[in-house]
């Protein structure tokens, strides 16, 4: 499935300082049964944004209308840590995220959000503090994420830190592509390559 082409965004964000954040708190695991990737935006930290009756938390953050329509979340150290589900990364998109910021993330959520869509930017914990400070002082504080420059930058401050991708993946990122994507877009380049083989 592809995906919007990412290069450059500038935009609000929503603050999640909390860290360990893990897969199941992103999406419990009582909402991977599903046989259709349908209502994984409403079930994006559903324990944390609902209460029982289903009503919304006021305070937490993803539900603020400060913050609606950010396309960026800065979440605390080590996030998306525990199970390895794909779940969580497809909640992330369909809540509408394109991007995510922490100081350190799982391995595999990282990797399963670079198959989805989703730009996962790992920044230094004192560059991540200095986003918090921003935002919590103003929600409308912007950052802006420039994936061809590999670069993150606190757009009313100016100031900036470099982040790091795999270069196929930073590619895919560009181009809208998932895997699946990539290799049929080099699909006659791998029939050519097949021609020269023996059989």
């Amino acid at each position: 499935m592809a995906y919007d082409k990412f290069e450059v965004l500038t935009s609000t964000a929503y603050p999640l300082p909390i860290e360990n954040v893990d897969t199941d708190q992103i999406i419990p695991a009582r909402f991977l049964k599903a046989t259709e990737r349908v209502d994984f935006d409403k079930n994006f930290f559903r324990d944390w944004r609902y209460n029982q009756d289903g009503t919304p938390k006021a305070d937490f953050p993803l539900n603020k209308e400060i913050y609606a329509g950010s396309k960026i979340l800065v979440g605390g150290r080590n996030f998306g840590s525990g199970s390895s589900r794909e779940h969580a990364a497809w909640s992330v998109y369909d809540f509408g995220l394109r991007c995510v910021i922490s100081s350190a993330f799982a391995d595999i959520f990282k990797g399963n959000c670079l198959n989805v869509g989703v730009l996962p930017v790992q920044v230094s914990p004192e560059f991540a503090d200095k986003l918090f400070d921003a935002i919590m002082a103003d929600p409308k504080t912007e950052i802006k994420v420039d994936l061809p420059n590999q670069k993150v930058t606190l757009v009313a401050t100016g100031e900036s830190e470099s982040f790091d991708i795999n270069a196929y993946k930073k590619d895919n990122m560009l181009n809208g592509f998932d895997d699946i994507d990539y290799l049929k877009n080099i699909e006659n380049e791998i029939s050519a390559f097949a021609e020269t083989r023996p059989f």
